[in-house]
């Protein structure tokens, strides 16, 4: 599900563009379901504040990276997809009687105000239905709110860069799209997909293909950086070396940052216990899917040393990185097997926006 299509029609090469808040990431695919294949890849680091809150500070920094990669990497297309999450994004899943669509748009204004904590004038609005209860009486309407203003920074950015907005989605669906693809997941399969990034973790709980629970938190890899800065007195890139398990020049090395690293992975594990309570108790109908089976973690931060290790012991369950690659074919005479297996969790979003490339 896409927030807005701004182009329409035909089919379309589109390259899956991933802003985030310490890189860009880019992927191009061609193919159909089943059978694609990896034309492009790149991945471009930010300086460290260039966006902040999800607010871009530096939009010729951006841009440059944007362009950066598409000239470093060849790629031809000039049609972009994105995807945004965050506070300004607000996604509901919202029962209403069965109706026609031609009914839903007419309706679907006066039940987004009950639930949108914004004007309806500062944001666009999307929705799809989800599907239809047991009883055959009611409908499940996935309603997705963002502020204009986050998406006029995002067009602004990527014209700047001299390339056309397509579409733009949601990070956490982007996953999805990304998981469906790679994981052919069971009907029954309840998965936690969390999509760790510096500054905001996605978790969209997820049975079968439909998602069941989303939400965004303000917590991300970048904690991990200002604690270890903080208590070591460190610079910002003698940080994110250790946080990657690399020792620094200064001669502090992986193993003597354990606990401080733990103590924030911890932190990370409480905003997911809430978040499944919360997913657990919202509603008694969702009883049958309130277990989790399994979690895959996709972001940069999947990285961290030992973090799947605490997160699989904490909650009980299987976790494992995210393989954003895992069924898509690449020519290994034009991409590095290594390259590609290091770059793979954070690619996620990237990948799940390359998947609508065409529709």
């Amino acid at each position: 599900m896409g927030l807005f299509d701004f182009i329409t029609g035909g089919k379309k090469s589109v390259v899956g563009l991933d802003i985030g808040s310490s890189a860009v990431k880019a992927v191009e695919l061609k193919g159909s379901r089943g059978n694609y294949e990896l034309v492009s890849i790149g991945h471009v680091t930010l300086l460290s504040d260039t966006i902040v809150d999800g607010h871009i500070i530096d939009l010729n920094h951006v841009s440059d990276a944007i362009n950066r990669i598409f000239q470093e990497q060849g790629i031809k297309t000039n049609l972009v997809g994105t995807s945004v999450s965050g506070h300004s994004v607000i996604v509901k899943k919202i029962n209403m009687p069965v109706m026609s669509q031609e009914e839903l748009a007419e309706k679907i204004t006066w039940e987004a105000e009950e639930y949108i904590p914004f004007s309806l004038e500062e944001v666009n609005l999307s929705y799809e239905i989800a599907g239809i209860d047991a009883s055959g009486t009611g409908m499940d309407v996935l309603l997705v709110a963002c502020k204009k203003e986050k998406i006029a920074q995002y067009t602004q950015v990527i014209n700047q860069a001299g390339k056309q907005l397509h579409f733009v989605d949601v990070d956490s669906f982007a996953v999805q799209a990304a998981y469906e693809l790679n994981y052919d997941p069971m009907p029954t399969t309840t998965v936690a997909l969390l999509n760790i990034g510096a500054s905001v973790m996605n978790i969209n709980v997820v049975r079968g293909t439909t998602s069941v629970f989303t939400r965004d938190i303000s917590v991300g890899g970048n904690q991990y950086t200002d604690l270890l800065q903080k208590e070591l007195n460190l610079t910002f890139e003698e940080a994110e070396s250790l946080k990657r398990g690399l020792p620094t020049e200064s001669g502090v090395r992986p193993e003597d940052v354990q606990q401080l690293i733990k103590s924030v992975s911890e932190i990370l594990a409480l905003e997911v216990q809430k978040t499944l309570d919360f997913f657990r108790g919202a509603s008694s109908s969702m009883a049958d899917v309130s277990k989790v089976d399994r979690m895959l973690i996709s972001g940069g931060s999947s990285k961290v040393p030992g973090l799947t290790g605490y997160m699989a012991e904490r909650f009980g369950v299987p976790v494992d990185r995210f393989d954003s690659f895992r069924k898509i074919k690449y020519n290994t005479k034009k991409f590095d097997e290594d390259y590609i297996r290091e770059l793979s969790p954070n690619m996620a979003v990237a990948v799940g926006l390359a998947l609508r490339s065409g529709g």
